[in-house]
Order: structure tokens, then C-alpha cells, then sequence
């Protein structure tokens, strides 16, 4: 089988290896395992990788480059003319000669991949739409295009599309789905400990706007400053992390809150262990894979109201639902504090509900889709 990926995915060569954003990797080496031929057409960046980068298990690989874009602003709209020729050509190659066709949504190369998917109705092919598949959420109109696309059956024929989450009223290609991080035998009993030293508090992602590091902040300083011994770990890299940092010195935090930028799997892994809460206040996501990592190792989630996060913290039983008011969400998090047994009734459920999503079912479930 020729299998083709249209991705918005950054990769980088080095030393004859394709590397890309670690966790993408990770999972899309489960579905190579299935496959005799992989084309991956996406941006390909002329840099070394970091630590949150990882190779493909597999050295064959026919990578098509396209160049990178975007329709922010006029600028990139404008320039992005020049380009849009060149990508759709390489997509409707790829799509032309592939026996099944995956594309990764949202983004632009998706976007492109939906709108060319459509003149091969008869071709197999699966979408994974990784951003928050909710109707009602406030999203970019390129990403409602795309749900659009996929969601009709007439334009879109013969694919099976991942999302997020149980939604009502869909379409018939629309399969709820999951991701996940680790596997059966990384499976462990695990006792949290009480808060007679330190509460630690862990956030992962990216330091940028949309995930909130510094609302994270604002509520670990209202509970340092009502006496609470907090200690809280931030791992990641953006745009934000000179606004965190002026923060945390100008209110004196740096023996509580640490920055530490991005970290690996076996690093990040180590501090779920660690901590007794995850945290993540972000305005948007598909799965949270910060959020069901912790979960994994018994934190206790905090999270917002979005996507599918309301169904994985069961309404509030699994964890604490943030209402994005400082002084209700302080005070939440204070009572599951002050109440031991309410904490540690809670790191259970999340390990019995985390654990069930390992890589094992996933690799029984796309093989599924696949054979």
C-alpha cells in the first residue's frame, strides 16, 4: 500500500533522517507499521532538531517539500500566491499515486488536501482532525472549511474522519477518536502522595496566548499568597516566556514557579510523577495530551471548559472544570486541597479513565482502518 501523508507538520532532515514534532512522530510510526510505502508532502525546515523533535522509525520515506504559508495578514496572503501553485500540484500528485490518502487537519496543507481529495471519490482515505471539533467554538474560517469538507459526504466519499470527543448530530464518516502517549506495560500502581511538603503544579505545552500560561500563574500566586507551599513546573517553549518571566520576577515568584522549556518524553514523564496537578487554562484544544499524560500518573486535572476536556474530567468527578474567574477558579482548587481524601478520590479516577487510552488500543484501532 502507498500511503499518502498531506501535513502542516514542520520537518527537518538531518543526517539522512526526517524528524518532526515528537509526538506526531510518534504516533504516525504506528500507522507505518501497516504500510509498504509512505509519500509525506509538507514544509521542510532548513534547521538542527530540539528536543521535542524525534525521527521516523522508518528510513524510506518519499518526502515531497512544499514550501511553507500562511493568510494572516496581506503580506503572507500575497505572497502565498506564488506558492499555492507549486503545493497543490505536489498534493494532487501524491493523492494521485497514493492507494490510500491521510491528510492532517486543521491547517493549510489540510485545507489544500481537502479541496483536492475531492476529484479521487473512489480512493480510500482517513482525515485526523486534531483541533477541537465543536460546532459552537470560535474558530478561524479556514478550519470551519475544513470541517465542512470533510463533514460532507457528497464532496467527501469513501473516508473515515478521527475527531475529538463525542459530538451529536453527525455525519456518517465522522469517528470519535483518540491519541495516546503510553503503552500497556508502562502501565504502574500508583500512590500520590499527601501535600505535608509541597503541592506541585505542572503545566506542558506551548508558551503562547492561547494556552495561558500566565492565567496558570495568576492562580498559583493567589494560592502562595493565602499560604499555600506551591511549587509549580512549566515545560515548553514561545513567544509568551519573556512575559512569564517578567511576571514571576516583578511578584517575587522564582523560588515557586520555574520555567524549564522544553524537556523529553522520559523528563516530562519524571514530572507528572512528581506532581500531584496538571493545569492547562487554554481557550482551545483537539485532545489535550498534556492533560491526559498527567492523568496517566494520577494528577489531578485542571482544565477548562473546551473540546472534548468537560467528557475526560467527567463533568468535574475526574478533576476541576475552571470557570476562567480567578477568584472562583482559587478557590476551587483550595478546597480539593484542604479536602486530602477529595484528592486523592480524584488521582484515582483519572488513572482509571487515562489508562484505558494507551498505545496499544491505539495501534489495535487504526490497524483497523487500515486493513
Amino acid at each position: 500500500m502507498r500511503f499518502a501523508i498531506i501535513t502542516h507538520v514542520n520537518h527537518l532532515q538531518y543526517v539522512d533522517q526526517y524528524f518532526g514534532y515528537a509526538p506526531y512522530v510518534r504516533e504516525m510510526d504506528i500507522w507505518f507499521k501497516y504500510i509498504d510505502e509512505v509519500v509525506i508532502v509538507a514544509p521542510l525546515k532548513n534547521t538542527k532538531p530540539t528536543e521535542i523533535d524525534i525521527p521516523y522509525d522508518r528510513n524510506k520515506i518519499d518526502f515531497r517539500p512544499v514550501p511553507d504559508f500562511n493568510l494572516t495578514n496581506f503580506k503572507n496572503v500575497l505572497g502565498s500566491v506564488f506558492k499555492l501553485p507549486i503545493i497543490f500540484w505536489k498534493v494532487f500528485l501524491a493523492i494521485k499515486n497514493a492507494d490510500h490518502i491521510h491528510l492532517r487537519c486543521p491547517g493549510n496543507m489540510g485545507l489544500i488536501g481537502c479541496l483536492v481529495q475531492v476529484l479521487f471519490p473512489n480512493k480510500t482515505k482517513t482525515a485526523k482532525y486534531a483541533g477541537n471539533w465543536d460546532s459552537q467554538s470560535k474558530q478561524p474560517v479556514t478550519y470551519k472549511v475544513q470541517k465542512w469538507i470533510l463533514s460532507n459526504t457528497f464532496l467527501t466519499r469513501n473516508m473515515t474522519v478521527l475527531v475529538y470527543g463525542e459530538w451529536k448530530n453527525q455525519s456518517k464518516n465522522i469517528k470519535p477518536f483518540f491519541t495516546a502517549t503510553y503503552s500497556d506495560s508502562e502501565k504502574e500502581i500508583i500512590s500520590k502522595t499527601g501535600f505535608d511538603s509541597t503541592i506541585d503544579f505542572i503545566f506542558v505545552g506551548s508558551l503562547v496566548s492561547g494556552k495561558n500560561p500566565l492565567y496558570a500563574i495568576k492562580i498559583m500566586q493567589h494560592l502562595i499568597e493565602k499560604g499555600f507551599n506551591v511549587v509549580f513546573n512549566l515545560y515548553g517553549e514561545g513567544p509568551e516566556r519573556s512575559t512569564l518571566e517578567n511576571y514571576i520576577q516583578r511578584n517575587k515568584l522564582e523560588n515557586y514557579i520555574v520555567l524549564h522549556g522544553n524537556q523529553n518524553k522520559e523528563i516530562l514523564k519524571k514530572a507528572y510523577q512528581e506532581s500531584h496537578f496538571v493545569i492547562l487554562p487554554s481557550k482551545s484544544e483537539g485532545w489535550p495530551k498534556a492533560i491526559a499524560e498527567g492523568m496517566f500518573w494520577g494528577c489531578v486535572p485542571i482544565a477548562t471548559k473546551v473540546s472534548c476536556l468537560p467528557t475526560m474530567l467527567d463533568y468535574g468527578n475526574r478533576g476541576v472544570l475552571l470557570e476562567m474567574d480567578l477568584d472562583k477558579d482559587v478557590k476551587m482548587i483550595k478546597e480539593i486541597i484542604s479536602d486530602e481524601q477529595a484528592f486523592l478520590t480524584k488521582s484515582s479516577l483519572a488513572i482509571q479513565w487515562s489508562q484505558n487510552y494507551t498505545t496499544d488500543l491505539f495501534e489495535t484501532e487504526i490497524k483497523k482502518l487500515l486493513i
